[in-house]
């Protein structure tokens, strides 16, 4: 097996390229390309080919909705990490994650219930526009479900890719019914890491 002698600034292309070749023959969607090839490069997965679902315009809501300086509201640190906020931060926006914040944790022991499930109910009182980005907990894609249906949130848009087997599933396929803005990885994949590289392709195709 040869090593590829790629320099530092030229492997990031060099991995989409294969991407690409290992695609092959198979036609993506070139409204959601950008995001299919950045999930897949970021967890080389090759499912996301397959399993994101968007909603009709979702592209341009997201990024019209960054470009009007509205929240980004993650589910984890990781998340709120790993999204560029350079673009973000530019048009006034933020990335906020309120999953450790100590309002939160006495709410969500009192009552019971996660803590992503009040950080959520904490979004819905922000004042401007939310773009969610949920990673890791479903019971945050359900809250978001239950605070719409009750009037008590419109968010600007929906990233649901949260990962694992407890209510998973189901979270995103409640999402998809509800006809929000929204980007869904269908199944039980997904994570913080994708959530980030979805607002991150999306944001990097916003021209300034």
């Amino acid at each position: 097996m040869k090593i590829e002698n790629i320099k530092p600034d030229q492997i990031e292309t060099r991995s989409f390229e294969i991407i690409t070749e290992i695609l092959g023959d198979k036609k993506l969607d070139p409204r959601y390309e950008a995001v299919i090839k950045r999930c897949i490069h970021t967890s080389a997965d090759f499912e996301y080919a397959d399993s994101l679902y968007f909603t009709e315009g979702i592209i341009e809501k997201i990024q019209d909705a960054i470009k009007s300086g509205a929240y980004i509201v993650t589910d984890t640190r990781m998340a709120q990490a790993g999204i560029n906020k350079r673009r973000i931060e530019k048009y006034g926006g933020e990335v906020l994650c309120f999953i450790g914040d100590a309002d939160v944790a006495a709410e969500a022991r009192e009552r019971g219930v996660t803590r992503s499930l009040v950080s959520m109910e904490k979004a819905s009182r922000l004042d401007r526009p939310v773009i969610f980005a949920i990673g890791n907990a479903p019971t945050a894609l359900l809250s978001i479900y239950d605070l719409v249906k009750a009037g008590r949130l419109d968010p600007a848009a929906v990233v649901g890719v949260p990962v694992g087997f407890v209510n998973v599933v189901e979270s995103k396929e409640k999402l998809i019914e509800l006809g929000v803005p929204a980007i869904v990885a269908r199944g039980r994949k997904g994570g913080s890491n994708i959530a980030a590289a979805i607002i991150n392709a999306i944001q990097y195709k916003i021209e300034d």
